[in-house]
């Protein structure tokens, strides 16, 4: 049985000395970048 904090990263990023870790996404992050990605591929296509 898992514990509450036992909980495994959503994201995690090893790059040689560097080490990210992200426990959770916040939603306004995600608003970000699907935002971003949308308006970037409009632009591309056009």
């Amino acid at each position: 049985m898992t514990s509450k904090t036992d909980t495994r990263p959503v994201f995690e990023l090893r790059l040689y000395g560097f080490h990210v870790v992200a426990q959770r996404i916040p939603g306004w992050l995600l608003t970000l970048v699907a935002t971003a990605g949308g308006a970037a591929g409009t632009w591309w296509a056009r």
